[in-house]
């Protein structure tokens, strides 16, 4: 048993802890309920497409279904933090207001909302779709949606699972220029107040390029410095020498919000608004903590405010304005000082939290991209990679030290170390240098002659979509410069660089001249990265890009004629900051998801093939969301015909069932249902007689039809399964090849020969002989025979009779006999229909090849031909329908025994274990093979087939002593629950978890098979204590592998039991039937009984079970 091939798959320990984790799941994080969460958008042409991401979180579940979601766009440009804090403010309370059917703006709509505004901020260099948008080293866990984890999903986590979950309602603000981690384990330690700042501890030495809180004797913030020297600092230092830092997050009880809410009433303030822009008002910039926040803090004069020593860039004085600005500025001032100076602001100190501010360097982006400290927030729900949701074929090679998201790579692809690279797609013989960073970048295969394309050390290259309304075209543009560049540096200063190189290298190599870049008018402090019109976008004859990168990074030489400078000069050109400002949101986001779902199908083709245990559910759910399910059918539909296997064809037409299911989105009814519409009937056809290919094809032709509603998606989905059935029939049949009788004597006519089984018990690992679970996972079940009262309780007889027909009768001990003759061949034909009187046995005849249906014989030429007459067979079972103990399994061999021996024909029990496999897919009705095995060979047995095709299986004697059976015996009690099972149903929801390959299903599996071989340790030990912890971690499992097998009947009576047992179970698959328990003590029927007596269940029948040798 140990050394069996099928246990050495598994590691042991792993298995163990797999199944601990999934059953010692953590519950769901305590959530805040928002009313709304706003994303601020300075960018108009931006709106629609960050309006639609945020949608498509909610659709996935990772915002509230009732949560308001909006996008509201800056009334005008630089009305800044603060204006746009106060515009997005106004425009959510309107729709609140609104939604709760007013007319007006109410503010009193305030008093119980929770509002989140976060704003999207600048145009960020190293990601084309900004900060908020940079996907992240991460991926879900979840098992319903996937898809790319960017920085506003973790923004979102932290306010709603951390920060806000303690805070009374109001409005939160967030910048997203800056990454906030918060361990795992941190405390919020949150004081209600009227005003609250986040901050974190950090160094002065960091501090002097961001912001530090100064707090007061009585808590309050004193002041706000902002690029400070770090002498400056001094006074704002704690006892460990750390100081408050500012991180870009503030909270605002219901009475402050509503003060900010009433600006869009008082001029000079309401500019700031979009009433006020339609009002006709004179634009007014607002920033968020020097001109909204500096009112409330206790050490900063009137005077001081309202003159505007504090309201310029970081909290400095104002330098150039116009005597209109500054008498404007000064009334907005005086009136935020009246009205918010009466409010005080606290600071909550997250202690053990940091910041990392996303500059315009390259390489605090690479530090996010390498070693995100966002990771150290330890979400439960994901999981941190260097290498996230990409494709690598070919001989390239990959540096350990590299961040990949979202990518292919494809070819001779190599990328060095501390390298990021996202949103790729790279074929052919491509280096990247190491330290740098690719976003975006799109590269075929160059040309026949492979030749290599080399991206130099340290570069940022990256590919725009850009819209040119003026043209209306989208065309496609990359840029490039330096990891040492500073983008927004004068080209004059000795330190500023281009490609890492300094500016005048860069121009004597290339002959670029400065006018080429910046034209003549442009001041030289202008004359930055930023300003230069670098970047070709047309050419009126030549295609351009790709080859001009190369040659500005001076990794393409020019030639003798000058062609590329010639060719660049002639180009139409843009610089960095405008393609940045004419970036197609819209477009790029449905690139990277477009990109998404083809590595998505590419892994999927792969792991169907290569028969992998990982499902794709999650993909599925989120192409229905995001429009990319027909993609995900194509694929699918290619690998099932292409594949000569069975098992993969099955399991890949389950998997469009489940593409289906999804589309339809829960609203289209149960997934379980009839499969038998005369429209599917053709392309089932196909399948049944091994015509893949083009059964295939008119699955998929057929499916055109039924995509218009949830309801029609969902009785596809069922026929999906049901031609999946047809595939799981065929693939068990090849356990045919190991059924080989022999020909023996035959009996002499009217001689009876009787067959008579015990019935089984599971005692672990049941569900994994589950076809196609036992041949794709590979199965192990420990398996016990037993008398029912002392009696064998299964049973069949068949003879020979004079007459050539078959008469059959199906005796019951709760209705009437069933007889049923055949006399032609066509009363044989409907073996198939299970439910057809006396199906069982007229399939037996099939299988065991006594009648041919082929055959241009009658019935009666060739039951005399080969046997001399015909057969009478009787068949019976005193148990109960859907006992759980293998009735019908165990008849069917019982009944393909009597068969074969009447006919003079011989086979071993193990061959018969697999006739029985072959002759439930004849029949239709599918099924394992342990209940055979207890009922064929009797005792105390381990079952284990491997994961392969064809399918066999093993029968194991665990050679259990005397004396340990007859201990076992004493303790076992069987109790009948008066409930039928309904192992069908169970069935269809196990198979299609297992198909989606739910990772608590392949877990458990695991778990179940590592079972098995444990329980068998424990009868060959003799360690009944053993034994009763097996019997009780399996119905765990088996609860996890069909939710609902536990009623409340089963609940009640387990309830009364335990204390008294060492282990409990219900036998087969669950939900009715037969229990059996090991009891502490021997001969506890009586005690039992008694027990029952006490649970309010009504026909509660109770067997006696005593254990049977083989």
């Amino acid at each position: 048993m140990e050394s069996h091939h099928i246990f050495s798959t598994f590691n042991e320990e792993e298995v163990k802890k797999a199944w601990a984790r999934s059953m010692g799941m953590a519950s769901p994080a305590r959530r805040v309920k928002w009313t709304a969460i706003v994303l601020t958008c300075a960018n108009k042409t931006h709106t629609q497409a960050l309006q639609k991401e945020l949608e498509i979180r909610q659709a996935k579940g990772y915002i509230d279904r009732d949560v308001i979601l909006l996008t509201v766009e800056d009334p005008k440009s630089n009305v800044g933090s603060g204006g746009a804090t106060i515009n997005a403010l106004l425009t959510v309370v309107e729709f609140i207001s609104a939604r709760k059917g007013y007319t007006v703006i109410n503010p009193d709509v305030l008093e119980d909302a929770k509002i989140l505004i976060l704003h999207h901020g600048r145009p960020y260099g190293y990601d084309t779709c900004g900060r908020v948008f940079t996907t992240l080293p991460v991926h879900h866990t979840s098992p319903q949606y996937d898809g790319l984890v960017d920085t506003i999903d973790t923004y979102l986590k932290i306010f709603t699972e951390k920060l806000a979950v303690k805070a009374d309602p109001g409005v939160w603000i967030g910048s997203t220029d800056m990454l906030l981690s918060i361990p795992a384990d941190a405390e919020i330690p949150w004081e209600q107040s009227e005003a609250i700042a986040i901050t974190v501890p950090s160094t002065p030495q960091y501090c002097k390029d961001h912001g530090v809180f100064k707090i007061d004797t009585q808590g309050f913030v004193e002041d706000i410095l902002y690029k400070e020297k770090v002498g400056n600092l001094e006074s704002c230092q704690r006892s460990d020498g750390s100081v408050p830092s500012v991180v870009g997050i503030v909270y605002f009880n219901e009475a402050v919000a509503g003060k900010l809410l009433s600006f869009y009433m008082k001029p000079p303030l309401d500019a700031c608004t979009y009433m006020g822009l339609d009002s006709g008002q004179p634009p007014l910039q607002l920033s968020l903590y020097f001109d909204v926040l500096l009112p409330m803090t206790t050490g900063l004069s009137e005077t001081d405010f309202v003159s505007g020593e504090r309201s310029g860039t970081f909290g400095k004085p104002m330098l150039q304005e116009s005597s209109e600005s500054r008498t404007n500025m000064a009334l907005a001032r005086s009136l935020l000082w009246k009205e918010l100076h009466g409010y005080r602001m606290r600071t909550c100190m997250v202690e053990g939290g940091s910041f990392l501010y996303l500059t315009d360097l390259a390489s605090e982006h690479k530090k996010m991209m390498l070693a995100c400290p966002l990771e150290r927030c330890g979400f439960k729900d994901l999981i941190w990679s260097n290498i996230i949701h990409s494709c690598m074929e070919g001989e390239g090679q990959v540096d350990d030290k590299v961040t990949i998201i979202n990518s292919r790579l494809q070819g001779e692809v190599t990328v060095a170390a501390r390298s990021v690279v996202s949103h790729c797609d790279l074929h052919g013989r491509i280096n990247i240098g190491r330290d740098s960073v690719i976003t975006g970048l799109n590269v075929e295969e160059v040309s026949k002659k492979k030749r290599t394309i080399n991206f130099g050390e340290g570069l940022v290259i990256q590919g725009y979509h850009i819209y040119l309304k003026t043209l209306r075209t989208s065309p496609y543009v990359l840029t490039v410069h330096g990891r040492f560049d500073n983008i927004k540096a004068p080209s004059w200063k000795s330190t500023s660089s281009f490609c890492n190189e300094p500016w005048l290298v860069v121009l004597n190599r290339t002959g670029i001249t400065k006018e080429d870049l910046w034209g003549t008018e442009l001041e030289n402090d202008n004359q930055t990265i930023l300003t230069a019109k670098m970047f070709p976008v047309f050419h009126a004859t030549d295609v351009i890009g790709l080859r001009e990168i190369l040659w500005l990074q001076g990794q393409l030489a020019d030639d003798g004629e000058r062609t590329i400078l010639k060719r660049w000069r002639t180009s139409w050109r843009l610089s960095l900051e405008e393609i940045q400002t004419f970036t197609d949101a819209g477009k790029i986001f449905e690139q990277r998801r477009e990109l998404f779902y083809n590595i998505s199908n590419h892994e999927i083709c792969n792991v169907l093939t290569k028969q992998q245990h990982k499902g794709f559910r999650n993909v599925y759910n989120s192409a229905s969301v995001e429009g990319y399910s027909q993609t995900i059918l194509k694929s699918l539909d290619e690998v099932a015909s292409s594949t000569r296997s069975p098992g993969i064809a099955a399991r890949t037409l389950a998997n469009i069932a489940d593409v289906l299911g999804c589309m339809a989105a829960n609203k289209g009814g149960l997934r379980s249902g009839p499969a038998a519409n005369k429209s599917w009937s053709k392309a089932f056809g196909y399948l049944e007689t091994n015509d893949l290919a083009v059964g295939v094809a008119a699955l998929a032709k057929e499916r055109e039809r039924w995509l218009g509603r949830p309801d029609l998606l969902v009785r596809a989905a069922r026929h999906y399964e049901g031609a999946a059935q047809i595939l799981i029939r065929q693939a068990v049949m090849t356990a045919k090849e190991f059924f080989k009788p022999q020909q023996g004597t035959l009996p002499r006519i009217n001689k009876w020969v009787t067959a008579e089984c015990p019935a089984r018990i599971d005692i672990s690992g049941g569900w994994s002989d589950t076809p196609p679970i036992t041949y794709e996972h590979g199965g192990a079940v420990t398996i016990v025979g037993l008398l029912i009262n002392g009696k064998r309780p299964i049973g069949v007889k068949a003879r020979r009779i004079p007459e050539p027909v078959i008469k059959l009768e199906i005796c019951s001990d709760t209705a009437e006999s069933q007889y049923v003759e055949c006399k032609e061949l066509g009363d044989l034909e409907d073996y198939y229909q299970p439910h057809t009187p006396g199906a069982l046995l007229k399939a037996s005849f099939v299988c065991a090849d006594i009648v041919d249906l082929m055959s241009s014989k009658s019935l009666a030429k060739q039951l005399l031909d080969n046997y001399g007459g015909g057969f009478e067979m009787q068949s019976w079972s005193n148990l109960p329908t859907g006992s759980g103990l293998g009735t019908s399994s165990i008849l069917a061999g019982a009944v393909m025994g009597a068969v074969l021996t009447a006919g003079g024909k011989t086979c071993d029990p193990e061959g018969l274990v697999h006739a029985v496999l072959y002759l439930e897919q004849l029949l239709t009705t599918g099924g394992g093979w342990q209940d055979q095995i207890g009922g064929l060979f009797g005792g105390v047995r381990l079952g284990v087939s491997e994961a392969q095709l064809p399918l066999k299986v093993e029968a194991i004697d665990l050679q259990v002593s005397e004396r340990y059976v007859q201990k076992f015996s004493d303790r076992l009690v069987l109790i009948y629950t008066g409930k039928t099972r309904l192992a069908r149903n169970l069935l269809q929801d196990v198979i299609r978890n297992w198909y989606a390959r739910n990772p608590h299903i392949v877990t458990t599996e695991d778990a179940l098979v590592m079972l098995a071989r444990e329980c068998g340790r424990a009868f060959t030990d003799g360690d009944l204590e053993a034994l009763g912890s097996c019997a009780n971690q399996y119905w765990e499992m088996k609860k996890r592998m069909a939710p609902g097998c536990e009623t409340l009947v089963i609940q009640r009576i387990m309830e009364v039991l335990r204390p008294h047992s060492l282990g409990l179970c219900m036998a087969g698959a669950g939900g009715g039937g037969f229990m059996w328990g090991i009891m502490k003590e021997p001969s506890s029927k009586d005690m039992v009984e008694k027990l029952l007596a006490t649970v309010e269940v009504m026909s509660l029948l109770r067997h006696g079970a005593i254990l049977i040798q083989g």
